[in-house]
């Protein structure tokens, strides 16, 4: 197999993989394997629940008896250990349940998950490089002054919001030497609502 690699530039275990899943050293054929790799190309594609139906009637049965779907792959790689058709990850089960456009495990099985959330983000996904969350232009807390860390000199403010239910908010404000505080309710978290409640709340305190 690493002679073989060697030559088609590829690396050992990709040709130990593909060898693996057509059958074996034994059997392997390469016109076959080609007809399946380029049957698994093929796009749309059912998923693996909405092709087997035993195997989802098992995992129906399980998620019903209050089976995680950790506990649902695991037990079918041990049960079905020499039997790869009867296998699926926790992931395509959590897929099959939140994508109801797929239409193959039903909306109320749901209900019988440990966590009670509506949606679910898969274990790969990440908000690396995206912009949500971030503030332009910010600067790092790091870079304050000394005498604002230390709460040596009156008159450094730091501010925070706060987000409630039926969409509400409050701004903070709060005089780090003093730990004097003042809270502002304001109309919405975008920059301008809170921007301008905190100027006309600052604008009240009394001078001196």
């Amino acid at each position: 197999m690493r002679q073989l690699a060697k030559q088609l530039g590829r690396a050992p275990s990709t040709i130990s993989r593909e060898i693996a899943r057509n059958g074996g050293q034994r059997s392997y054929r390469a016109v076959s394997s080609d007809e399946r790799a380029w049957e698994c190309a093929r796009r749309p594609q059912q998923c693996v629940l909405a092709r087997n139906g035993k195997l989802r009637r098992v995992v129906a049965q399980k998620l019903q008896d209050d089976w995680s779907p950790q506990q649902i792959g695991g037990w079918l790689k041990c049960r079905y250990q020499n039997n790869g058709v009867m296998q699926v990850s926790h992931e395509t089960i959590y897929r099959s349940l939140f994508i109801q456009a797929r239409g193959v495990l039903k909306k109320e099985l749901i209900s019988h998950l440990r966590s009670r959330r509506m949606m679910r983000l898969g274990k790969t996904s990440t908000t690396y490089g995206q912009p949500r969350g971030q503030i332009v232009d910010a600067i790092s807390i790091r870079e304050r002054p000394p005498e604002v860390e230390d709460r040596a000199v009156p008159g450094h403010w730091e501010g925070d919001l706060i987000s409630g239910s039926s969409n509400s908010h409050i701004a903070t404000l709060v005089e780090r030497r003093s730990r004097y505080v003042m809270l502002v309710r304001v109309a919405g978290k975008d920059t301008n609502s809170v921007v301008s409640a905190l100027v006309r709340q600052v604008k009240d305190c009394p001078r001196g």
